[in-house]
């Protein structure tokens, strides 16, 4: 059957399809809100969090594009894509369910790798299910879906400790790791793993057309080595705004691990004023933090569904750079409150600078690239989310000592306020980019990249749709 022919979705099996999305966001979400407290409380300095951070990009950059070539020639009972959802599911409910209850930084650090593993083997074969199961004229309506699973799924999993604190549930483990994060990461296991298998058993794949066709070119294409000719061919001919756009990419995510990694642990520390990670005081901080985090994910769904007619009305350029110098401004506003209702405010930035920031640089790209080698572009576009991220990891710990001192208690508050000027910063580079393609991108084109998103090297942190909003320049 092809992308053409296939029959249209109802909105509730669109809802089923997406329904996983929630459970692979609700580990994120949680993983992205309190890792960096579970390390402090397991004894580590905060200039040494970033480090520890560092199985998410070495794991995605190893998993993403495996998973992705196997699922790709895969076909069996479940399907294609279905038992790469239920392998990762329960490899990360199991890894959720042991997370809280690390004894030592080792077995967190540890932990955290089986995790990120586990969600990179999930994510990747989900993105392409999208294009495997809705024909062209739903596909902005697959993403839309998908993006509001994405939001609450993060909005849900930020918000959770902070709730179970409400409702009474105090103390902490052996460790000191409070007792509301433990309950929501094992709530999280279960969410995680019942939404993966709601999509698993109530959404069906389409066979190959010619199975014999596929079984031949399947035996045709064992090995990386036709996958990484195509990758290396391809960066060698990379067209000049998408060289433009890497360097706005590369400062943001930039300034979005400074905000991951750091946000949560300064809120504790400059908002509510705790010095001891073990402190009731650094809990409540942490929880408040959370549920902070979950305004920028709320806001995030709310404007994406803005951001196409702001774009038709004005550039995508011109909404690109104006939604990252909110963010900016988000994250610099922390230097001057001082009260946890206003803390919120910060995150309505960071939500408008997260929603373009999933759409608009693969709106702009899409136009910029040959239809023909659209996926294998998509996915190169991904190291440049990757890199930075392990650049924070390796360098952010000697950065931090060097200029801030060994175990200073303003670390956490520092960096959130270098990825406010990595925002702005990015917003200003925007200016750099050529979006002046005059040539839309066939659908069927957009269709086919998709089909082949197994290419894809990941974006290990977030998710983020990859042709989802092509669009139209103006």
């Amino acid at each position: 059957m092809t992308a053409t022919a296939r029959p249209r979705l109802t909105h509730a099996e669109m809802f089923n399809m997406s329904f996983g999305f929630l459970g692979i966001q609700f580990g994120w979400g949680l993983q992205l809100a309190n890792m960096s407290a579970i390390y402090e409380r397991l004894g580590a300095n905060s200039d040494r969090v970033p480090l520890l951070w560092l199985a998410a990009p070495v794991t995605g950059l190893l998993v993403q594009p495996l998973i992705g070539a196997l699922s790709d020639r895969t076909w069996g009972p479940l399907g294609r894509r279905r038992p790469y959802f239920l392998t990762g599911a329960i490899l990360a409910a199991v890894a959720l369910f042991i997370m809280p209850n690390s004894s030592a930084i080792w077995m967190a650090a540890t932990l955290l790798w089986v995790l990120d593993a586990s969600n990179n083997i999930s994510m990747e074969p989900f993105r392409a299910f999208v294009a495997d199961k809705l024909p062209v004229s739903q596909r902005t309506q697959g993403f839309a879906m998908q993006s509001l699973m994405i939001g609450i799924g993060a909005s849900l999993a930020n918000a959770l400790p902070f709730v179970f604190a409400k409702f009474g549930v105090s103390g902490s483990t052996a460790s000191g790791i409070p007792l509301s994060v433990r309950y929501s990461f094992q709530v999280g296991a279960a969410v995680y793993l019942l939404a993966v298998l709601w999509t698993v058993f109530t959404t069906t794949e389409f066979p190959p057309e010619d199975m014999a066709a596929f079984e031949r070119a399947r035996r045709g294409e064992l090995g990386l080595a036709p996958l990484f000719r195509d990758i290396g061919r391809s960066i060698r001919e990379m067209p000049a705004t998408m060289r433009q756009l890497a360097v706005v990419q590369l400062v943001t995510w930039l300034g979005l691990f400074c905000m991951w990694l750091f946000f949560v642990p300064a809120v504790a520390r400059h908002i509510f004023g705790a010095v001891d990670p073990q402190s009731a005081l650094y809990t409540r901080g942490v929880e408040w933090g959370g549920l902070t985090f979950a305004v920028y994910s709320v806001v995030c769904f709310l404007v994406a569904l803005a951001l196409p007619k702001l774009a038709d009305a004005t550039s995508r350029k011109a909404v690109h750079a104006a939604a990252l110098a909110c963010g900016g401004v988000g994250l610099l506003s922390m230097s001057v409150i001082h009260s946890q209702y206003v803390l919120p405010l910060t995150m309505v930035g960071v939500g408008i600078a997260w929603a373009s920031i999933l759409s608009m640089p693969y709106a702009i790209l899409s136009t910029a690239l040959p239809p023909n080698r659209m996926g294998v572009y998509m996915g190169i576009f991904n190291f440049f989310i990757v890199i930075p991220e392990i650049v924070a990891s390796l360098t952010f710990g000697p950065i931090a000592r060097g200029l801030f001192g060994e175990g200073n208690p303003n670390t956490a508050l520092y960096f959130v306020l270098l990825g406010g000027v990595c925002l702005l910063i990015a917003a200003a580079l925007v200016s750099i980019v050529d979006d002046g393609a005059s040539r839309d991108v066939p659908v069927d084109a957009v269709v086919r990249a998709d089909q082949i998103e197994p290419l894809l090297v990941p974006e290990s942190v977030q998710p983020v749709p990859s042709s989802g909003m092509p669009g139209r320049r103006r």
